[in-house]
């Protein structure tokens, strides 16, 4: 590894097992996604052709104990794989992250047993691809405000509303779907797709995130039996335990783009010749290198301490919005930084920084945007929501 890559000897942190699983991600990466990802996402066009691939590597429900399909490995060492995916492309970590972190997360946190064992061990072979629908159209950084509806019948539930905003909604075999019951608590569903009254349509005018599937799924009437209900949740609260699993491999996989970006702004600096000199050898390039690089290694100690206390049971969800919240505006702003290095060539999607700036747009935004996790904290440390 690089120096540039680790400032800080955050190799010396890692366990073997997970820089094993940071390398063969890296591998795969560099063999699989860089050559064709930039037309991809200029087409916004999702790669399914990888997602075997992926699967292979183990990277869906990495954390998931062996007797469901998982691995059994650490927090740091998922952390590490989303890094890796984000390093190629936002839109490929957040495939991962939709899968794992909160599809998969939600049925074995808060599902039955027959639950578990039924869909998790395809899931995490790949051979069903899951979807988290929270999100609606007047619903995002207050989701209690949903309008979806799930009404009792004499053989289960019957769903109706909209959501929106939802990675993986049109490619997915199953979506996990929260709605309100008629007492206006908030319940877990397991929808599937082609049951009646279930359809999705597929968002094509997003300047951002191209290289991702985004959809609207519409529930009409939709029939649930009481097998396809998540017997554990316990309201709103069930799901925002999933966000917060989505969030730490978030505050992981940014520090994947800011890494290729930093690298991108190094490299080609370092060729590029302004008056007779290489633009790496003025005192502004300089400057500007070296706040990218202070803010790569801030996110990547971040992001591994974070690790470390999920990893010891410590971790707390006001913990993971400071990390979500740093590591993205860092990561951000590392893209924005190198994409103006590159000048012209910046803006095109030869290079990889206009891509990773624009996808961290909506990085910055989704999972609790970065307003909403200020106010996380401050209501961490005041004690007062300011919401």
């Amino acid at each position: 590894m690089s120096q540039l890559a680790d400032y800080y000897r955050i190799e010396d942190l890692l366990q073997p097992e997970e820089r094993a699983v940071r390398d063969t991600v890296r591998k795969f990466v560099d063999r699989e996604v860089k050559p064709i990802i930039g037309e991809a996402w200029l087409k916004g066009e999702f790669p399914r052709h990888l997602i075997p691939k992926i699967a292979e590597l183990g990277l869906f429900g990495p954390t998931l104990p062996e007797e469901y399909g998982g691995a059994g490995l650490s927090p740091l060492a998922y952390g590490m794989a989303m890094q890796e995916l984000e390093r190629g492309d936002s839109g490929l970590r957040s495939f991962a992250s939709v899968q794992s972190a909160l599809a998969m997360y939600a049925i074995y946190r808060w599902g039955n047993e027959d639950q578990r064992r039924h869909w998790l061990p395809r899931m995490c072979a790949g051979e069903v691809i899951g979807c988290f629908g929270l999100t609606e159209p007047d619903a995002g950084s207050d989701p209690d405000m949903m309008t979806t509806k799930a009404r009792r019948t004499g053989k289960g539930w019957v769903l109706s509303g909209v959501k929106r905003w939802i990675t993986n909604g049109s490619l997915a075999n199953v979506a996990v779907v929260w709605a309100k019951g008629e007492s206006g608590k908030v319940c877990g569903f397991l929808v599937e797709k082609g049951q009646p009254g279930f359809t999705t349509t597929d968002t094509h005018t997003k300047a951002s995130m191209r290289a991702s599937i985004t959809s609207d799924l519409i529930l009409d009437g939709v029939e649930v039996a009481e097998d396809h209900v998540l017997p554990g949740v316990k309201g709103l609260g069930s799901a925002l335990s999933c966000l917060t699993e989505a969030r730490f491999g978030i505050a992981f996989g940014v520090v994947g783009a800011a890494m290729d970006c930093l690298q991108e702004a190094l490299d080609y600096t370092s060729v590029r010749k302004v008056f007779g000199q290489p633009l790496a050898a003025k005192q502004l390039t300089q400057e500007r290198l070296a706040d990218m690089l202070a803010r790569v290694t801030s996110a990547q100690l971040l992001a591994v301490r974070l690790g470390q206390l999920k990893a010891a049971g410590q971790m707390t969800y006001p913990q993971v919005s400071l990390a979500k919240r740093e590591n993205v505006r860092h990561a951000l702003e590392v893209a924005r930084m190198s994409r103006e290095l590159l000048g012209a060539n910046g803006i095109t999607t030869e290079y990889a920084s206009i891509r990773h700036m624009c996808n961290l747009e909506t990085v910055d935004t989704y999972e609790g945007a970065y307003e909403v996790h200020t106010l996380i904290l401050g209501r961490d440390l005041t004690g007062i929501a300011a919401f």
